[in-house]
């Protein structure tokens, strides 16, 4: 059972080694002095004095120290500045434990206030030196890490650093190098981190979140197997200046809590990484953006005393191997081709060699073609308007990555990119063939100059004649348009060398200036006749300015409405307009001012005038004829309510009369006495009356009186004689039947079998042949 619990314990004394060798080992009892000169420098050619430290004033632990990692940790070892003791700084994070220790008395840093613009920083950890490099540059890599990448804390807080930097003895302000690449915004939580959240705090109040800033400098969280005791950390950041060489310059190095004293945080500084170098500045590449340009030499200055050191040159070969450059012994060196260069420097018989690299790349020559522009001249004194811009792609080969950067009287102007001409749209030559320069340039910056040659045309159209055309529309105002290409182009090419065009324009200055271009399809401004310029054209180059004038012919003859005419069936008529045009064109194929027809329907007239322009009369054909009364729906018997509907049939446009002399629109007659009627109809458009057709209309008597006195003595129905035979049966009130006549009755006289009938109202049918039957009463009054 021994040997059993021996192995075991050998087993997790394995496995707690295993995991403690994956976290950073901070040893917090080294001076500031080796920290600097032994873990941080690792140069000859840098000097190092006055090294002095301060921290916590705690006997819990210094804030400062070395460290050592693991594979896991992006630095194999280094120094650690806190704002807690440094040993706080090993590894693994938990969350649960990140609070953070808060030391009061722990005073913050007045240089990191001012460097960051706060007020507040506490807690502070610095060590500062002064050196001296042989060289013009320093740098060392560093990264951030802190417990505030937790929630929402990058969002509002973070914990201060800076790397505080000036020349001893200089008034001038402390430079930090502890910023973002390219930029003067100081490396933070809240400066670099991703996209934060709006979460719920433990309460359920929401904690704001925020967008993603710099987050391509940010590493990531970490969790409990990692190898420091931080939330999250930033990628490996350098930090970099230029220095002029043998002057001293003071380095602070410095981090601070924020007010609050919790979630602390530290730099972790890579051993060796502050090294002196000879600084060329950044890589000039295609990449980079930033390529040399074309033609141009590339001076590499070390910047170096040429009898204090010396230099050897080298550049990769082919194979990516650094081959020197024979005979090369100068602090500088003249770059014409592309490459990757590299200096060494050698301090006199010292082992402090200074190192230099850079790669550098020439931009493509950028193509040009010097050509010229040929503009007109509207008054031959050889001075013209000219628009520059149109030799803009010519002169950079149509090549759209290259760009225009103005144009210049002179080359110097064009070389130092100053004076450009204002207006290179409607630029004014000073003489004849004068040179205009171009200035092209790429993505780069990179510059070419081409000439443009501005020349005055010597060719010559000839004067044009009017193109006229007739006013076409409803309105004879004068204004009609005009298919320019169609009507005016012809007539001025003809003759002309092959492949010209023509733009038109209201002006000879428009024309000149190629400013306000009429449409194809140009409808005049002024009534009648106006002049525009045509700007005949070779490509970009002016062949000549000529006017030309367009006439619009108004053609609006009297009395040329359209008209409408009746013609009477059977009948003809002759259509006719006025006499003394140039020519009539009848739709029906007569050629003279009038035209014979016998037919209705729709007839045309098109006239000519000695301009040619035409006008067109419609003549309106309808036929008429009389009509023809077929019959008439008689409503008789029925008082003033009696009526005649004639029936006719035919064509025209007819009135009618019961009388022959009275004529009304209706073939409806109302309220018709009784009596005997010869209809008729006449044809209003005068083509004649219709046949005469007999109506009769009868009704029977409301009362008589049979006393003897020779009026209205028999109660008889007028003019029932003219009508087919019928039967007439006259009742009294009791039904007894008193008279029955046929049409060769002479009427009632109130006598029933020899005696007088009383005065009382009486009852009567009255059959036809034909089924036609009359029922009525009326009065008998003595």
């Amino acid at each position: 059972m021994s040997q059993i619990r021996t192995f075991l314990i050998l087993i997790l004394c394995c496995f707690f080694h295993k995991i403690s060798a994956q976290n950073i080992s901070v040893t917090d009892t080294a001076t500031p002095t080796d920290l600097i000169q032994n873990v941080l420098i690792n140069s000859s050619c840098i000097d190092v004095q006055s090294v002095t430290a301060s921290g916590n004033p705690n006997l819990s632990g210094q804030s400062y120290g070395s460290f050592t990692a693991g594979a896991n940790f992006p630095f194999s070892g280094g120094i650690v500045l806190a704002t807690s003791p440094s040993k706080n700084a090993e590894g693994p994070f938990y969350k649960q434990d990140s609070k953070g220790v808060r030391i009061l008395g722990w005073n913050g840093d007045a240089d990191l206030n001012k460097a960051l613009g706060i007020t507040n920083s506490t807690q502070a950890t610095l060590i500062e030196f002064d050196f001296t490099a042989q060289t013009n540059s320093i740098s060392f890599n560093y990264i951030f890490a802190s417990n505030e990448y937790q929630t929402n804390f990058p969002c509002t807080y973070s914990d201060g650093f800076a790397f505080l930097i000036k020349e001893v003895g200089s008034s001038e302000e402390y430079k930090n190098l502890a910023v973002l690449p390219n930029s003067t915004t100081a490396v933070s939580a809240t400066t670099v981190h991703p996209k934060i959240e709006t979460v719920n705090d433990n309460y359920g109040q929401p904690l704001e979140g925020c967008e993603a800033l710099n987050e391509n400098y940010f590493n990531g969280y970490n969790a409990n197997g990692s190898p420091i005791y931080y939330a999250g950390q930033t990628i490996v950041m350098n930090a970099s200046t230029s220095v002029i060489p043998n002057r001293t310059y003071h380095l602070k190095l410095v981090v601070a809590d924020d007010a609050t004293r919790q979630y602390n945080s530290a730099v972790f500084i890579e051993a060796g990484s502050f090294v002196t170098k000879i600084n060329f500045g950044e890589n000039r590449t295609v990449a980079d953006n930033n390529p040399v340009c074309y033609g141009e030499t590339y001076v590499l200055n070390t910047n170096l005393s040429a009898t204090g050191y010396t230099f050897k040159w080298f550049k990769k070969d082919a194979s990516n191997t650094y081959s020197e450059l024979p005979g090369v012994t100068s602090p500088s060196y003249n770059v014409t081709s592309s490459g990757t260069y590299k200096v060494e420097a050698t301090l006199g018989n010292t082992t402090c060699v200074s190192v230099g690299e850079i790669t550098v790349e020439f931009a493509p020559e950028i193509p040009s073609t010097n050509t010229s522009l040929l503009q007109c001249d509207d008054d031959t004194d050889g001075i013209s308007i000219f628009d520059l811009t149109k030799a803009g792609n010519f002169i950079k080969n149509n090549d759209p990555q290259f760009v225009n950067q103005g144009y210049y009287e002179t080359l110097a102007d064009a070389q130092a990119k100053t004076n450009p001409i204002l207006n290179p749209e409607r630029y004014t030559n000073k003489g004849a063939d004068q040179i205009i320069f171009a200035r092209i340039e790429n993505t780069f910056g990179c510059s070419k100059i081409a000439e443009i040659t501005l020349n005055i045309s010597n060719s010559n159209i000839p004067n044009q004649s009017p193109v006229a055309t007739c006013d076409g529309d409803a309105v004879q105002d004068g204004l009609y348009q005009f298919d320019l290409n169609a009507e005016v182009t012809p007539q001025i090419l003809t003759g002309l060398p092959a492949g010209l065009a023509i733009n038109y324009f209201l002006t000879a200055t428009d024309a000149l200036t190629e400013t306000n271009q009429l449409p194809n399809i140009f409808k005049n401004t002024t009534p009648n006749s106006q002049t525009i310029y045509a700007r005949v054209v070779n490509g970009p180059s002016c062949y000549d300015i000529t006017s030309i004038e367009l006439i619009v012919n108004t053609f609006d003859p009297p009395n040329f409405t359209d008209e409408a005419h009746y013609l009477c069936k059977g009948d003809e008529m002759t259509l006719n307009v006025a006499a003394g045009f140039s020519s009539y064109a009848w739709s029906n194929g007569s050629s003279t001012n009038s035209s014979v027809i016998n037919s209705p329907g729709d007839y045309s007239v098109t006239v000519k005038d000695a301009n040619g322009c035409e006008k067109t009369k419609t003549f309106k054909i309808i036929l008429s004829e009389p009509a023809s009364i077929t019959g008439a729906d008689v409503k008789d018997f029925s008082g003033t309510d009696n009526t005649i509907q004639v029936q006719y049939t035919g064509v025209g446009n007819y009135e009618f009369s019961l009388d022959g002399t009275v004529f009304q629109d209706s073939p409806t007659f109302t309220q018709v006495n009784p009596g005997i009627y010869n209809v008729k109809a006449r044809d209003k458009n005068g083509c004649g009356l219709s046949n005469s057709f007999l109506v009769y209309v009868l009704d029977y008597p409301r009362f008589f009186t049979p006393n003897g006195d020779g009026f209205n003595d028999l109660w008889v129905i007028k003019n029932i004689d003219q009508m087919p035979d019928y039967t007439i049966s006259i009742f009294d009130r009791y039904g007894n039947l008193l008279k029955q006549m046929n049409q060769n009755g002479a009427g009632w006289n109130g006598i029933f079998n020899g005696r007088q009938m009383p005065s009382d109202d009486y009852w009567f049918t009255l059959f036809f042949a034909n089924g036609k039957n009359v029922k009525g009463h009326f009065s008998l009054k003595r």
